[in-house]
């Protein structure tokens, strides 16, 4: 098998015209800093050695700051400023690599013609194959010169047409890289079937006992066999981007001053844009809800198809399905900026993530194929020396070249890489950072958030009740624009509530959110910021640990919360202590609820009224010592901790600073995400070292034994493809059912 895989399920015509500055950023996403992201098509985009080709071409044109291959998609985004954007000098660059390259929207829909060629490809071979080792199993059996030289011309006539519509998939890359004066993993390949078949032919028309057109065929059909399950693997993890591409919807019906609507491209939608969808369509854009009696379908977040009822002023993200409508809602975010841009965003991180046992690879890779041509060409001359005679050593230069082809090395990360992508999809866990799964699978500490994270506050119901009119409409507006468990809390409860105008509304960390109305400041959060030092003094311990609500630091209310746990939280946390990961819980709470909270779930360590410089602080602290920190959160306090810690995981529901901080993403509302993940991440690693270790032992033994002259080139060739298909297959045990997270001991064991 090949670690390159064919063309992607798109094709860029070499007629096709080039697109112009114009048309490339119509197609390019605006990342609201002055640059751009363009996807461009690179369907000849084939293995390792091509992403590194591809990223440093692009890498060299002026301005782009950033190029990264996706080889699930066969595409490249390049990132760089708008007014730098210049497609000539890309497409140039491109062109001198040999690489085809186009829009995403020139690639071809319906059908996957690649794995259609790939089939076709696959058939020819095996049907060859069998054949000519039927022909070539009645020549070893002794038949006479005559019936041998039938033999070899009959094998003749089917493997050469064979070879000429198998071998494309490798030939074809083959010269597109020498063209362009470089190496790739296809071309020692294909120069060992073009030498193979040379040298059959050869001995056919000079009446020669041996021909090799039975490891022609059988070689190609091995590889088109890996290649195809490659191809399908990979397109299997581009499945989530095209199904994410498809749900986002292409623009809004935007509801203007006079009343009237307009279909606006997504583009152009603003926030602050009145929005109206109608039933059975999808919500284009992040927004509060302006008109209630609407139910929508919130699966693509939350993983539940119940339909859930919206009030006024209640969040929708992108992507929920409208089941009741319509539903008129005011945009707030939009474009890469709402909640399935950020999901595209953490896909395409998963798709081109390549960790640290993956570079160590890809460079193995980039080397080993000028390795390869080097020892099959001193084989040669070294058994033409030593009196080997031409055929002897011919044969064996070309065992050399087929045995020692560097698929299975070139296969052990990304193929792992990709099914566990594959897998986190299905437990609902996205990674922001490529690097993020290896670097969970060696943490060996946990800090953990509490309110929103280990439990979901609960507002009791008669707080709201005492409130007048005035400040249970400011409670309730705060509410709105905050994303901390405990204003959604108090959001949930005042759901019905009309909002108040409030102006200059800011949201700060660790402490609460603000605003003004008629020249009073409201404030909402933790009662030693919103109130005054007056206010403090007489102030009871219980209230003094409750949020308040405070106007000019006068105390309007406080709230009594219950902590609700989340779903799976004790589950979670025990095999976390199972596993040695010492979890520690760290709160802004103060020590009643934060000491209830550690005995319920078991915690021995916690800090109660924790401020994000103490978070940051005990995370340093563990770092200095030696550890590796993954650390949970979800509110806009826990931002600075989630940067800092070595890896770290946040829910969806968390605030938007906090899921951007976050290396990785659960959607679901249960807490077992931690430990599936953790599981995902060890398997992985566990799963890449040993197909190292498989690659390494088969190039161990078959590379001497091909120079010695004891493999044929049909015994390379079946030993070269069973090494790649054992890696697969090994990578494959990931996408299994797995036992629950092993701990440190079990895994360096396993």
């Amino acid at each position: 098998m090949s670690c390159c895989a064919a063309s992607a399920s798109l094709s860029v015509p070499s007629s096709a015209r080039r697109p112009d500055r114009r048309e490339l950023l119509d197609a390019s996403h605006d990342l609201g800093d002055g640059t751009v992201s363009t996807r461009l098509a690179v369907p000849d985009a084939h293995c390792a050695g091509c992403i590194s080709t591809i990223e440093q071409a692009l890498g060299a044109v002026p301005h782009v700051t950033d190029a990264r291959v996706n080889l699930a998609g066969r595409f490249v985004t390049v990132k760089w400023p708008r007014d730098a954007v210049d497609p000539e000098a890309a497409f140039a660059a491109l062109d001198h690599a040999g690489y085809r390259a186009g829009l995403m929207d020139e690639a071809e829909n319906g059908p996957d013609p690649v794995l259609r060629r790939l089939l076709v490809a696959l058939a020819v071979a095996g049907f060859a194959a069998g054949n000519v080792m039927l022909l070539s199993v009645s020549v070893w059996s002794g038949a006479d010169a005559a019936t041998r030289e039938l033999f070899h011309w009959i094998s003749a006539a089917i493997a050469v047409p064979a070879v000429i519509v198998a071998g494309r998939p490798f030939f074809a890359p083959a010269l597109q890289a020498l063209k362009a004066g470089r190496l790739n993993m296809d071309v020692p390949i294909s120069l060992a079937v073009v030498l193979a078949v040379a040298l059959s032919l050869h001995e056919t028309v000079t009446g020669g006992a041996h021909a090799y057109f039975d490891a022609s065929v059988t070689l190609l059909f091995f590889l088109l066999i890996g290649r195809t399950l490659d191809h399908v693997m990979r397109s299997r993890a581009g499945a989530a981007l095209r199904t994410l591409d498809r749900t986002t919807p292409r623009g809004a019906v935007v509801v203007g001053a006079d009343g009237g609507t307009s279909w606006t491209p997504l583009a152009d939608v603003t926030p602050g844009m009145t929005v109206l969808v109608a039933s059975g369509d999808r919500v284009p854009v992040d927004g509060a809800a302006a008109s209630d009696a609407a139910r929508v379908d919130l699966s693509v977040v939350t993983g539940e198809s119940d339909p859930v009822a919206l009030a006024i002023g209640e969040t929708v993200v992108a992507g929920a399905l409208v089941v009741d409508g319509p539903l008129t809602l005011s945009a707030t975010r939009a474009g890469h900026a709402s909640f399935l841009g950020e999901m595209r965003a953490m896909l395409e991180a998963a798709e081109t993530a390549r960790p640290a046992l993956s570079r160590l690879a890809d460079r193995a890779a980039a080397i080993y194929a000028p390795a390869v041509h080097l020892i099959a060409a001193v084989t040669f001359l070294g058994w033409w020396l030593a009196g080997g005679g031409l055929h002897h050593a011919l044969t064996t230069a070309i065992a050399v070249l087929i045995i020692t082809c560097p698929c299975a090395l070139g296969l052990a990360a990304p193929i792992v890489q990709v099914v566990a992508a594959g897998r986190l999809l299905k437990d609902r866990i996205l990674l922001r950072d490529g690097g993020a799964l290896e670097t969970l699978a060696t943490v060996d500490r946990v800090v953990l958030d509490k309110t929103g994270t280990l439990t979901i506050p609960t507002l009791d119901p008669d707080a709201l009740a005492r409130l007048s009119g005035t400040a249970l409409a400011v409670a309730a507006t705060l509410a709105r624009r905050s994303r901390h468990p405990v204003a959604r809390a108090i959001e949930a409860a005042a759901s019905d509530t009309d909002p108040a105008l409030l102006d200059g509304i800011r949201e700060r960390p660790g402490q609460g959110i603000e605003g003004k109305l008629d020249g009073q400041l409201w404030r909402l959060g933790r009662a030693d910021w919103a109130l005054s030092p007056a206010a403090l003094v007489d102030l009871a311990d219980t209230i003094r640990a409750r949020p308040v609500l405070a106007r000019d630091g006068a105390r309007v209310a406080d709230f009594d919360l219950v902590d609700r746990p989340r779903p799976g939280a004790d589950g979670a946390v025990a095999t976390l202590r199972r596993l040695g990961l010492c979890p520690t819980l760290l709160s802004g709470d103060g020590d009643a609820k934060v000491a209830e909270t550690a005995g319920r779930l078991g915690l021995d360590t916690w800090t109660a009224r924790a401020t994000p410089a103490t978070k940051i602080a005990e995370i340093r602290r563990l770092q200095q010592g030696g550890h590796r920190v993954l650390m949970i959160g979800d509110g806009l306090n826990d931002a600075p901790a989630l940067a800092a810690a070595d890896v770290s995981m946040a829910p969806s529901a968390a605030s938007d600073v906090s899921r951007t901080a976050a290396s990785i993403v659960f959607l679901s509302e249960d807490m077992g995400a931690i430990p599936a993940a953790l599981s995902v991440a060890r398997r992985a690693r566990r799963l890449i070292l040993q197909n190292f270790g498989l690659a390494v032992a088969y190039n161990a033994i078959a590379v001497p034994l091909a120079i010695a002259g004891y493999a044929t080139p049909l015994f390379a060739a079946i030993a070269m493809s069973a090494s790649s298909i054992v890696v697969v297959a090994n990578a494959l045990r990931l996408a299994l059912p797995g036992r629950d997270v092993a701990s440190p001991r079990e895994d360096a064991r396993s």
